[in-house]
């Protein structure tokens, strides 16, 4: 447990930093809503980490300023084809019946396999991944070329040789999908299905949220470099 004077330290130190951070920026107020968003979501998320000690706090809040206002600026000039709903920071987007991961995965080399293997990877392009119960999105950070295979920033690698989903899934029970319009806007919106139906969105983390703004719509074998941000 943190004593009392620690986190009265801590957020002090958060509402300084914040306050020069309203100083510096003569922004929009879509800006301004997007990062109080975000600074609240963060926030909630580090009050609620029990395995954090207090200099890992402090640090997460000492960087949080600089994520925070670039992740406002990446989502304010996203091309993106989603609705930014500013109050929450997320994207919206209609929810499917079902996800659109299951017709992919149910002839996963003809539906997946083989349009990553027609492709020339690039590093950093974004790829959807179905977990359980969502899709989420990943970066490509290491590419494999003799091997078959690339790896993904947090799910790790992903075999391409091979034609058996159980041989291609990571540790994590992940599944590599092909990006399509229907799968990138399932990922980006936090669309979540369990027992068939559909449950209530995700919440998207500063990384997931970044993510989303480097996807290039137009051609999904491309990532968009181009993000504005300060």
């Amino acid at each position: 447990m943190l004593k009392l004077s620690a986190v009265l330290t801590v957020v002090v130190k958060f509402m300084v930093t914040q306050s020069l951070l309203w100083q510096s920026e003569q922004q929009s107020s879509d800006f301004a809503e997007l990062c109080n968003a975000l600074y609240e979501r963060e926030l909630i998320s580090l009050a609620r980490d029990k395995q954090s000690t207090l200099l890992g706090v402090q640090a997460k809040i000492n960087s949080l300023p600089h994520y925070v206002k670039r992740t406002a600026f990446a989502l304010l000039n996203a091309h993106s084809p989603l609705a930014l709903d500013v109050q929450n920071a997320s994207w919206s987007a209609k929810q499917a019946s079902i996800s659109p991961s299951i017709s992919q995965l149910m002839a996963y080399d003809s539906n997946v396999l083989s349009w990553y293997r027609q492709q020339v990877l690039v590093h950093g392009l974004v790829v959807p991944i179905a977990l359980e119960q969502k899709i989420v999105i990943d970066c490509i950070d290491r590419i494999d070329i003799k091997q078959q295979r690339f790896r993904t920033n947090i799910y790790g690698w992903f075999n391409l040789a091979e034609s058996d989903l159980n041989d291609v899934i990571t540790s994590v029970n992940a599944s590599l999908l092909k990006p399509t319009k229907k799968v990138m806007t399932a990922a980006c919106a936090g669309h979540r299905w369990q027992n068939s139906q559909k449950v209530q969105p995700s919440i998207p983390s500063l990384r997931e949220l970044l993510l989303s703004c480097t996807i290039n719509w137009r051609n999904f074998k491309q990532p968009r470099t181009n993000i504005a941000h300060n």
